[in-house]
This record gives C-alpha cells, sequence and structure tokens, in this order.
C-alpha cells in the first residue's frame, strides 16, 4: 500500500467565543456552578489505635 499524504490543514479564523468565561463575561450563558464539598465525605467515629498489635 502506497504512504498517503497528509492532508494541509488550514487555520479557521472564528470570531466567536472560545470559553465559557468569555460566553458568561459577555452575558450569553450561566457560570458554572460551584462544587459543594461540605457533607460530601464522612468521617467515621473509629476510636485512636492503641499501637501495633
Amino acid at each position: 500500500m502506497a504512504d498517503l499524504q497528509p492532508c494541509p490543514v488550514t487555520p479557521r479564523i472564528d470570531d466567536g467565543a472560545a470559553d465559557t468565561r468569555t460566553l458568561v463575561d459577555l452575558g450569553l450563558a450561566d457560570p458554572p456552578p460551584t462544587p459543594q464539598y461540605v457533607g460530601l465525605f464522612v468521617e467515621p467515629d473509629i476510636p485512636p489505635a492503641d499501637g501495633p498489635e
């Protein structure tokens, strides 16, 4: 099978917003929610170990 020549890449100029922050700044999107980690991880009430046994 013959080696194929790679297709040329043509950069495309786009005047649209590139990321969510820009969309939020322009008022086109709502800001993403802030994660809430309170109560997500529960530590069990385990007494401390007395030492190696």
